[in-house]
């Protein structure tokens, strides 16, 4: 692992500046600290306003880097008004993140900058993952997939470094809660997100809460399952789930899982 920091180093070294796609999730915080001790003022973080994104990661996001004294840019993202993503195919990741590659561009290029990192690692390569595509063919660079980290060495070397992310849950856009195929709305990503951040508020940490319509199926760990079905937990997400909008609350005997909804392609 030690290798693999010094191997990280060696490569944000070759930057003058740089750009770093920053979501405020474990990778891009850590790839963004570490660019900053090498960098300094050289490097720019920017964060996408969406409503994809829960607000709370993009406040997450602003009081990290305002801490640390990075500049920080908060951009506003387009997908929604593009019919390719809110159809929301199996190809929507690779419309999102080249929309966003394609501000990342304009705004290096005003500011001069000529190089823009985002904050994937090898273990995105395991994945359908169309949006990594589309930054390679952006030329957004991924500096930790290049010293070849995974997300176990990201958290481990987070941790060592003291970035407060070391053990925060992955955290992937709220669309990804909603079947393929089903159209992308911005109520239906409002419902998502505070039904998420209830059940967060409440303990369960991580967990999803996928979109079906009138069910919302909600992933947890296994080992969260007691807990959860005590009366009053219980009936305190029916009743705020059913507030949110949702008919039927669900139970996914399997847990979290990680990309789940890529079961169906």
């Amino acid at each position: 692992m030690e290798y693999k920091k010094k191997k990280l180093i060696s490569i944000l070294k070759q930057y003058d500046n740089l750009i770093v796609a920053f979501s405020g999730g474990v990778d891009s915080t850590f790839l963004l600290k570490v660019a900053y001790e090498i960098l300094k003022e050289n490097v720019i973080a920017v964060t996408a306003r969406s409503p994809v994104h829960p607000e709370r990661e993009t406040d997450f996001a602003t009081e990290f880097a305002k801490n640390l004294g990075i500049k920080h840019i908060v951009i506003k993202s387009k997908e929604m008004g593009q019919a390719d993503f809110v159809a929301n195919t199996k190809y929507r990741c690779y419309v999102c993140k080249k929309l966003l590659a394609q501000d990342l561009i304009k705004l290096a290029s005003d500011m001069g900058i000529k190089n823009i990192a985002h904050g994937a690692n090898m273990d995105d390569l395991d994945d359908f993952r169309p949006g990594f595509k589309a930054a390679e063919e952006m030329g957004i660079v991924s500096p930790l997939v290049d010293a070849g980290m995974t997300k176990k060495d990201i958290r481990m070397l987070s941790k060592e470094i003291g970035i407060v992310t070391w053990d925060k849950p992955s955290m992937a856009c709220l669309a990804s809660r909603i079947p393929y195929g089903t159209p992308i709305t911005g109520e239906t990503l409002n419902m998502i997100d505070r039904a998420e951040e209830f059940i967060l508020s409440i303990g369960f940490i991580p967990c999803r809460v996928r979109y079906h319509n009138e069910v919302a199926r909600l992933e947890v760990s296994p080992g969260d399952f007691e807990r959860l079905f005590d009366e009053k937990t219980r009936i305190a997400i029916i009743s705020k789930l059913k507030e949110i909008g949702f008919l039927y609350i669900s139970l996914d005997l399997e847990g979290y899982i990680q990309g789940s909804m890529n079961r169906s392609i």
